[in-house]
C-alpha cells in the first residue's frame, strides 16, 4: 500500500503551527540554526507532544518521516 505524501504546510497544521508560508520561513529562521548534534525532537521550540511526535515519526519510519526529516535539515542548516 502506498503511504500518503505529507507536504511541508501539512506538518506544521499537525504540530499546531501556524502553516503558511510566511509563518513557516519566520519559524526556521527564529529556531535555527540547531546544533549539530541536537536531534530535531530535542529542540527547545517544541513542547512534549510536539517532541514526541516528532520522534515517532522518524523511529517508526511513519509516512511522516520525509517530511520531519526536510524540517530536520531546514532547522540544521548552517549548523
Amino acid at each position: 500500500m502506498e503511504q500518503p505524501v505529507h507536504h511541508f504546510s501539512e506538518l506544521f497544521e499537525q504540530l499546531g503551527l501556524p502553516s503558511d508560508a510566511q509563518s513557516i520561513e519566520r519559524f526556521i529562521q527564529r529556531h535555527s540554526p540547531l546544533p549539530e548534534e541536537m536531534a530535531l525532537a530535542d529542540a527547545p521550540c517544541w513542547n512534549e507532544g510536539q517532541a514526541e511526535f516528532l520522534r515517532e515519526a522518524v523511529e517508526e519510519d511513519a509516512d511522516w518521516a520525509e517530511v520531519v526529516d526536510h524540517l530536520d535539515a531546514s532547522m540544521h542548516k548552517n549548523a
